[in-house]
């Protein structure tokens, strides 16, 4: 198995950020023909998806849309303020499994994968594991 760690700053309370290419590119230098790639995020309040990455308003509109359904004021007992990021953080989950075949990653023709910040900024990691049967 090959590990890698990602840091990044997000810049605003929410945001989607693109890391295909982040991804893609530790999987070039790492020299993975075949296998799986698990992106794993730590944290309770961000989390990761896998959508359309041909047209940016996708993003926005999976924000729009969170904040519609579960705003950032509404009742909740959790103390510190940010349960509506808790909640859309587990909606999108903290982690997403990709396929990789002759060296790259078999995502769909439009899809890219995202960090889905919810209680930003701030600085924020995300882990790389590439799994081959041929260590």
């Amino acid at each position: 198995m090959k590990f890698k760690v990602e840091n990044l700053r997000t810049r605003k309370q929410e945001e989607v950020i693109y890391i295909t290419d982040t991804v893609a590119d530790f999987i070039s230098v790492s020299g993975l023909k075949e296998g799986l790639c698990v992106v794993y995020c730590p944290h309770t309040t961000a989390g990761l998806t896998i959508n359309e990455a041909a047209d940016p308003s996708v993003a926005s509109d999976i924000l729009m849309e969170l904040g519609r359904r579960i705003p950032f004021q509404d009742g909740y007992a959790h103390g510190e303020g940010n349960s509506a990021a808790h909640i859309k953080a587990s909606l999108m989950g903290p982690g997403v499994t990709i396929p990789v075949r002759n060296g790259a990653l078999q995502l769909g023709t439009w899809q890219g994968i995202y960090f889905c910040e919810f209680d930003g900024p701030r600085n924020r990691s995300f882990s790389i594991s590439l799994l081959s049967d041929i260590e």
